[in-house]
């Protein structure tokens, strides 16, 4: 596998080109000014190297990562005359997001932009007097740059800097995002959000709790612990303790006991112990005794949640502290051994405090104040120093500030602004982030006194990379995507929105294997990929870039992928639970890749501890070591745990009919691979596999486009995309008549709906305990629409498919398509914000692929290409390129 180095400097941009004959230009797809009031997620921010969301203000940013750099809390918030505004219509283009607001005569009106493969950051808020009257003004900017240099724990669930510690912690983050338009900065983070359980004893390292597992499958307050081994997170032992008289105490003075009356609990070091559930907020105070019988006692004492912002209160040397919402402090003074001590917890808009035995002994501290990070004012500039890493940040401004002040953390940049009737002022700003302050200050400086060239050089470069992604032998991309010609625009805009997407989620520096393909966030994963998200769009993304599939394809195949969902690609670490859809994504990743360039010489390669080759024998083969012992006893058994297959369909589990269609495909595909090779006796096996496998599935059918799932004691039938989607796919030969009637008439009439599809017919039983937008019946992940489409090709209604994929772009809130697509109250859809779902969603590429395979027939089946139909009634494509060129 060829290695890229993560710290080289880029190369020099190349020339633009001429635009590829009938590509849109990048504008035309940029979204359109969207009101904030229709919008549930707000858009992201992206370059080649790094992510942020923006917040409900007008300049602030969350979430900003660029390996090895994080950020926390947020980047700080502009007032005038002392007000935040709040963003009342916004627009995303995929250089740079644009926010907008009036207040009064005056308007004001930001764009942030990220540079082009840099950890960069420029800010123009121009102020415009739309009155006939002179007006005045006072600007405030808040300039903050939490930034930590980290090398490590690079999960799903990355890590992100606090005052205390480094962890993932969402919605800590999420409630600090939220705060962004109050008058003055409050210490939300520490406030807890909903109903938790409170556990005495050793806390759970934070995540779902897998004891609620009969609750419903909402994930709105709930997390996997998605990080990488090198977290370095480990479970803190319980503090050898006795504890009693634990209650919640409101601000009306009513008291709730926990537990039973009198109850007392022994509190040892393995002790996990929930003793009842307790919402807590601002006024709220937490109390409970505590008698320690050791000096030096140490451990945790109680928990409020299984979450990175929980309020712990535990014991360190003897001596109490309280950690909540990335804070923590602590007494000077141990326990007395042997003594009763009354501990209170006591929770405020000002933050959290800590009692002990009635008098205050602890408070958190503002998180902007002097604590871990400091600002100074250097040279007209703002720099920002951690004290735990490497990181240093600097501000720096096209036109210095009336004052710029430094204050803890936090520095502050005031502009006196006259205007004229009609007139308006540009305020302009940098940040840049690195390892050396020097640095930082002399490259933040130089780019501010250039800012209006290196501005709209951001634009220009995004516009020269997506001309080169249709363009043979461009210098960014291995490869390049065919144009579609044709005079259906919307189905040509959805078709580039795809595309857009590919190139969009595409990162130059966060992998050693090279150029990647990221999956998803930017509240989530800036260095993650799932193995099934990238086989949703296989085909366009080996188009698009065959070195780097290669390269990636090598890196997740040597993952333990029978025990994760996905890798970092940063150090080449696993990312959580298994997924019963790892085998049949991977093994499809490999033989399109294979399909479509030509490249049979990576089946020898080796990946881990096997070659390629071996591992599609593994995955297609993996029926055999699975078979359900009830039912036919052919059919594989893809486990009990909901969490490996659907997550929030409870009933998705055992024997699905699914991803047991998929191995029917599997083992097909790898007899015909192996007959190429010129291994017909394993060929042989494998397709005689295939062939029983497929007539168990089908017998799994139910009538009316639905399926059997199996479970050791007893049936269910569902009605879910995720069967039709895999049936259709890899079983289309199979189907009678009336099996492909069926399928599609329950597609669109049950799933298919306006612009988007619900994933769960809503009318299904297990819908109420489903109702997460993506594989629920609240709306439908970003991957199903594409996915149904091919389907609905394979199962010979190109019609329809394109019908989907016409409307599809409509559903993209102004920007490109989320993990989730909600139906909202007018029928319409947009992208989910609730509960975790990602702004952006790289399976959403879907679409595209299902024009270029579906639509278009393009490396259909492995091996086999044959002729793809270039031009039809949907139009033609160019620039195909052949398998090997």
């Amino acid at each position: 596998m060829s290695a890229t180095p993560r710290t080289a400097a880029p190369a020099p941009a190349p020339a633009p080109g001429p635009a590829a004959d009938g590509i849109p230009a990048l504008d035309e797809l940029a979204g359109a000014w969207m009101p904030a009031a229709r919008l549930a997620h707000l858009p992201s921010l992206r370059n080649q190297w790094g992510q942020g969301h923006v917040n409900e203000d007008l300049t602030s940013l969350s979430w900003l990562a660029f390996p090895p750099y994080s950020g926390g809390y947020h980047t700080g918030v502009l007032r005038v005359d002392g007000t935040p505004l709040a963003a009342e219509r916004l627009r995303w283009s995929p250089w740079g997001v644009e926010r907008a607001a009036d207040r009064g005569a005056l308007t004001v009106h930001t764009e942030v932009r990220m540079v082009y493969e840099r950890s960069r950051l420029l800010w123009r808020v121009t102020l415009r007097n739309t009155s006939d009257e002179p007006l005045h003004t006072r600007v405030e900017q808040e300039l903050l740059a939490m930034f930590a240099h980290r090398e490590t724990d690079w999960g799903w669930l990355y890590g992100t800097p606090w005052n205390h510690g480094h962890h993932h912690d969402f919605y800590a983050t999420e409630r600090l995002r939220a705060e962004v338009l109050a008058d003055r900065p409050r210490q939300v983070q520490t406030l807890p959000h909903g109903e938790r359980w409170l556990r005495l004893g050793s806390p759970r390292i934070p995540g779902i709790q897998r004891d609620e597992d009969a609750a419903p499958m909402l994930l709105e307050s709930e997390l996997p612990d998605h990080s990488t081994p090198d977290a370095g997170r480990v479970r803190e032992p319980g503090a050898p303790c006795l504890v009693d008289r634990l209650e919640v105490r409101r601000p009306d003075g009513t008291v709730t006991g926990i537990g039973a009356d009198g109850a007392a609990w022994t509190v040892r070091p393995g002790t996990d112990l929930r003793v009842g559930t307790a919402a807590l907020g601002a006024g709220d105070v937490l109390a409970l005794r505590v008698r320690v019988d050791q000096s030096a006692a140490h451990g945790v004492v109680i928990t409020h949640g299984n979450h990175p912002d929980s309020a712990t209160i535990g014991l360190d040397d003897g001596r109490l502290f309280l950690r909540i919402g990335g804070e923590q402090v602590g007494t000077e003074v141990p326990l007395t051994v042997g003594q009763w001590h009354r501990v209170e917890l006591r929770l405020g808009d000002d933050g959290a405090r800590l009692d002990l035995d009635g008098t205050e002994r602890a408070r958190t501290r503002p998180w902007w104040e002097d604590q871990r990070w400091t600002a100074r004012v250097v040279d007209g500039a703002l720099c920002v120093a951690d004290s735990r890493s490497p990181a240093r940040s600097a501000y720096a401004f096209a036109e210095p500030p009336d004052t710029l002040t430094a204050r803890g953390a936090r520095g502050l940049a005031h502009w006196d602004v006259r205007l004229a009737p009609g007139q308006a002022r540009a305020l302009e700003f940098v940040l840049d982030i690195g390892s050396s302050q020097e640095s930082t200050h002399s490259v933040a400086t130089a780019a501010a006194r250039t800012f209006g060239a290196v501005f709209a050089g951001v634009a220009e470069r995004w516009r020269a990379t997506w001309r080169h992604a249709f363009t043979p032998g461009n210098p960014e991309f291995s490869g390049h995507l065919p144009v579609l010609h044709t005079g259906d625009a919307d189905l040509a805009r959805t078709y580039y929105l795809g595309a857009l997407l590919a190139v969009y989620m595409r990162n130059t520096r966060v992998s050693r294997t090279g150029p990647v393909f990221l999956t998803g966030g930017p509240r989530l994963g800036p260095t993650t990929t799932y193995f099934w998200d990238q086989s949703e769009f296989a085909r366009t993304a080996a188009l698009l870039e065959p070195r780097g599939m290669r390269a990636w394809l090598l890196a997740a195949l040597a993952q333990p992928y029978d025990h994760c969902h996905s890798f970092d690609t940063y150090n080449l670490l696993p990312v959580g639970n298994h997924y019963a859809a790892n085998d049949h994504a991977l093994f499809r990743t490999a033989t399109t890749y294979v399909t479509v360039t030509g490249d049979t010489g990576v089946l020898a390669e080796r990946a881990g501890d096997r070659a390629v080759l071996d591992h599609l024998r593994t995955m297609a083969f993996r029926p055999r070591e699975r078979r359900a012992r009830y039912a036919d006893g052919v059919l594989a058994d893809l486990g009990s745990d909901a969490w490996e297959l659907l997550e929030c369909v409870p009933n998705y589990r055992d024997t699905v009919v699914s991803f047991n269609a998929g191995y029917a495909g599997m083992l097909r595909s790898l007899g015909t691979l192996l007959r190429s090779l010129g291994d017909d006796a394993e060929a042989s096996r494998a397709e005689a596999e295939g062939e029983r496998l497929a007539r168990a599935v089908l017998g799994q059918y139910a009538g009316d486009g639905r399926w059997r799932i199996s479970h050791p004691h007893g049936t269910d039938v569902i009605g879910h995309c995720l069967d039709f989607v895999l049936v259709a796919a890899d079983m289309s030969e199979d189907l009678t008549e009336a099996h492909r009637d069926e399928m599609v008439a329950f597609v669109t009439g049950r799933l298919l709906d306006g612009d988007w599809m619900r994933a769960l017919d809503p009318r299904d039983p297990v819908a109420p305990f489903s109702d997460r937008p993506d594989h629920g019946a609240a709306g439908a992940f970003a991957a199903w629409p594409g996915a149904t489409a091919y389907g609905l090709c394979r199962l010979g209604r190109p019609d329809l498919a394109a019908g989907i994929l016409r409307r599809a772009h409509r559903a993209t809130s102004g920007a490109l398509w989320g993990q989730a697509m909600e139906v909202t109250p007018d029928g319409t859809y947009r992208v989910a914000e609730r509960g975790v779902s990602n702004r952006e969603s790289v399976a959403a590429v879907a679409v595209t692929e299902a024009v270029l395979a579906g639509l278009f027939g393009i490396a259909a089946e492995v091996l086999q290409p044959g002729a793809p139909a270039l031009e039809n009634v949907f139009g033609r494509l160019t620039g195909v390129r052949g398998p090997g060129t």
